[in-house]
C-alpha cells in the first residue's frame, strides 16, 4: 500500500510542474474554513499580456504571486462539498468564470482535495 501511495504522490508532483496556460477569465483561490465547516473559493479577474503573464485589469501591472497590492475577489462562494461548489460555479452562475476545460478540471480536483482535508481534518495547500 505504501508503494502505491508513493507512486501516486510522485505522479502528482511531476504533473504539478508542467506548464499550464492562464485562463483569461481569471484565477481561483481555494480555502478551507474549518470553524465554519465550509469550503470557500474566491475568483480574481485578470488580463493576460503578450508574454502570457496575468496582469491586473485596472493597472496593467503583472500580478505578483506573493506580496503586491491587495486585490479584491470578483466572486466569493462557500459550500460544504466540492460538488456543491462545482454546481454553483458551472451550473448556477449566469456567466461561468472558467473558460478552459483544463482549468475546470483543476478546480474540481482542488475542491475535492479541500473537501477531504475539511472532512478528514488534514491540511490543505492549493496546488
Amino acid at each position: 500500500m505504501l508503494a502505491l501511495i508513493d507512486t501516486v504522490k510522485s505522479i502528482d508532483n511531476q504533473l504539478s510542474r508542467r506548464h499550464i496556460d492562464l485562463d483569461p477569465a481569471g484565477y481561483w483561490l481555494v480555502m478551507v474554513e474549518r470553524e465554519a465547516g465550509v469550503l470557500k473559493v474566491e475568483h480574481y479577474s485578470n488580463d493576460i499580456n503578450d508574454q502570457g503573464l496575468a496582469v491586473d485589469p485596472e493597472t496593467g501591472e503583472v500580478i505578483a504571486c506573493q506580496g503586491g497590492r491587495k486585490r479584491l475577489p470578483s466572486l466569493t462562494l462557500t459550500g460544504r462539498t466540492a460538488k456543491e461548489l462545482c454546481v454553483k460555479i458551472f451550473e448556477e452562475l449566469e456567466s461561468c468564470p472558467v473558460t478552459m476545460l483544463n482549468h475546470a478540471a483543476y478546480l474540481g480536483r482542488e475542491l475535492m482535495r479541500a473537501e477531504l482535508a475539511l472532512t478528514g481534518g488534514g491540511e490543505y495547500i492549493q496546488d
